[in-house]
């Protein structure tokens, strides 16, 4: 980012940064700290994580002394961790030093600045019926059970979002459509922060996703997954961490390091191409910045 354009921002406002993974958020975010001052804020969900660092692109300790960092890797990588959950950690960062809230997940973003629906917490024994449904008749089964204002508004190909919309209606009897309808206002309005979208075409991106898990493998990524093997429960929410579930399988023998990572690389152009969707869609009103 061009120091002209890191100047023009006040010196008060909480400043948003979010982008396609892989396409500098973090490096901007440390640099705008380095000059403007402010506490670098998580905005990545499986950043959380404890179990994870190298392979979800957490700062490094070398990053967390340079700057003061909060809402990283602060989860144990058993824990159920929510959206409804990083609202309600990040609320109280907004009246200490100017945060710097960076990350890919949107809809964090979207329940920062419109605001979050109030649903009531999902029982376990319907997120086990959900895995029982999925694995049985899949995806389409749990999408055939939504109310119609639903299933117009979600990423029907998103298993997350799909999941998450069936149990809400099991566990409380109304579509997801319904509590969105109902959503209070949001804690930080867009107009009341500063705003950066990093944009990068899918060429520039997916050069930048090679060498990034290439570092990321010369850093330790394998060993780290080593260290994880013994507790690894793929339906945990911390192994949704890309790249974990093929560094498990190549650790278990079942495909080469070379083949988990053509894989590796496939899903996180995947993820991207998914994040840039959602940012054309819902961020219409952010500053764009072309990676260079």
């Amino acid at each position: 980012m061009r120091r002209d354009e890191i100047d023009r921002f006040g010196d008060e406002r909480p400043i948003l940064i979010a982008g396609p993974t892989a396409s500098g958020k973090s490096e901007l975010a440390l640099e705008i700290s380095a000059r403007k001052g402010g506490t670098i804020v998580n905005a990545d969900a499986l950043q959380v994580f404890a179990n994870w660092r190298i392979l979800t692109a957490r700062p490094s300790s070398e990053d967390e002394e340079t700057a003061p960092h909060r809402l990283y890797g602060h989860v144990p990588g058993d824990a159920a961790y929510s959206t409804g959950t990083w609202l309600r950690e990040v609320e109280p960062l907004l009246r200490g030093e100017r945060p710097i809230i960076v990350g890919g997940t949107g809809l964090y973003f979207s329940a920062l600045t419109e605001g979050l629906a109030e649903i009531p917490p999902v029982p376990p024994e319907i997120r086990a019926r959900a895995d029982a449904k999925i694995e049985a008749d899949g995806l389409e089964a749990l999408l055939a059970d939504l109310d119609a204002d639903t299933l117009a508004r979600i990423d029907r190909r998103n298993p997350a979002r799909v999941r998450r919309a069936w149990e809400v209606r099991q566990a409380t009897g109304r579509g997801l459509a319904s509590f969105q309808d109902d959503t209070p206002a949001p804690v930080l309005p867009l107009e009341r922060a500063e705003t950066v979208l990093l944009e990068a075409d899918r060429d520039r991106l997916s050069g930048r996703i090679e060498r990034r898990f290439d570092a990321m493998l010369a850093y330790g990524a394998l060993e780290e997954a080593e260290r994880n093997l013994e507790a690894w429960n793929p339906s945990l929410p911390s192994a949704k961490a890309i790249g974990a579930r093929e560094l498990v399988s190549h650790l278990r023998g079942e495909i080469s390091l070379d083949e988990a990572r053509l894989r590796v690389l496939a899903a996180t152009r995947r993820h991207a191409k998914r994040q840039r969707t959602w940012f054309r869609a819902r961020m219409r009103g952010w500053n764009c910045l072309a990676v260079r």
